[in-house]
Order: structure tokens, then sequence, then C-alpha cells
């Protein structure tokens, strides 16, 4: 993900994530002096990760080297400062990807897992949020980077939908 600051003004909204105040850990729906806590790993599980904070932005990003290190149209990211993310478990592997890019995935299982950019994003770190243990926590508020979009991804939702797999006899 690139080329996109994040408003101070503008934070990403929270929802259902596990919230933590001096006094209780419990459900929340906003952002009022409240700790997001989120966990994350790999496919394979080598690199386990822990998230303290709140986003400062949640996006899609349709940008080509996204599509090319993830073999995929889009990719979600979450925004945080990067004190607030902490390796828990095993070595993420990183490359330089492009100009001052850098993207760290596991090294076993290839999964990618975050990004930075110190020229661009100064201090900041965005996390790939299908590595969370609970992606549905933090949903994109923006797509970036749309120049970039395959021109078939704005019609996936009219395509026919299958909650599994389909058999041999449905189309």
């Amino acid at each position: 993900m690139a080329l996109l600051v994040p408003s101070a003004s503008a934070p990403a909204p929270v929802t259902s994530a596990l919230c933590v105040t001096a006094q209780e850990e419990h459900h929340c729906s906003s952002r009022e002096e409240m700790t997001m806590k989120q966990t994350g790993q790999c496919l394979c599980g080598s690199i386990k990760y822990d998230i303290t904070g709140s986003p400062n932005l949640v996006a899609v990003c349709h940008c080509r080297d996204c599509q090319r290190s993830a073999g995929a149209p889009l990719v979600a990211w979450a925004m945080f400062p990067e004190s607030s993310v902490k390796v828990i478990a095993g070595v993420p592997k990183t490359i330089n990807s492009s100009g001052a890019a850098m993207r760290s995935f596991c090294p076993e299982c290839g999964t990618g897992l975050f990004y930075r950019n110190a020229d661009v994003l100064p201090g900041l770190i965005d996390v790939q949020t299908a590595t969370l243990d609970n992606p549905n926590s933090l949903p994109p508020g923006v797509q970036v980077q749309t120049a970039e979009r395959q021109t078939w991804v704005p019609h996936l939702g009219t395509l026919k939908a299958h909650d599994r797999f389909p058999s041999g006899d449905e189309e």
C-alpha cells in the first residue's frame, strides 16, 4: 500500500474489537480512551503477532505491487504506529519490493504480513487484515490505488455466489 497518508482528524472506525479499559475487557464500538487488542498469524502459524491500539486507517489497496505480492487482485490493510505491532513468534522475512517499500512475510508458508515505507509512511506499519485472528474486526473504510484496480473487480458483487465451493452439478 503506498502513497496515502492517513488523516489524524479522521480515524478509521473501530467495530467489534476486543477493547481493554483500566477496569475490564469487553467488546467496544467506539474509540473513547480504549485500547484495541488484536492477534494474528501466518497460514502455518510460524509467525504470530499482537497489536495494541487503534488503526490510523483501514483500506483496500489495488496497487500492482500488492497484487503481485499477494497473488490477489486486492489486499486489505490496517495501518498502525509501528510501536503497536509486536511479533511474538517467529521471524518474518523482509524484502524491498520497490523504492523504500519493505514487505514482510512468513519464510515458511509465504503469507504476506506487513508493509512499511519509511519515505511515505514514516513510523507506520500496514498489517494485512486477512492475517488477523478476527479479520472482520477491522472492515475497510476506503479503497486506494484504484487506478491500478483490475477492471473486473467492481463487478464482483454481481456474480453468482456460493457459500462453499460448488458441486459439479451447479453452474
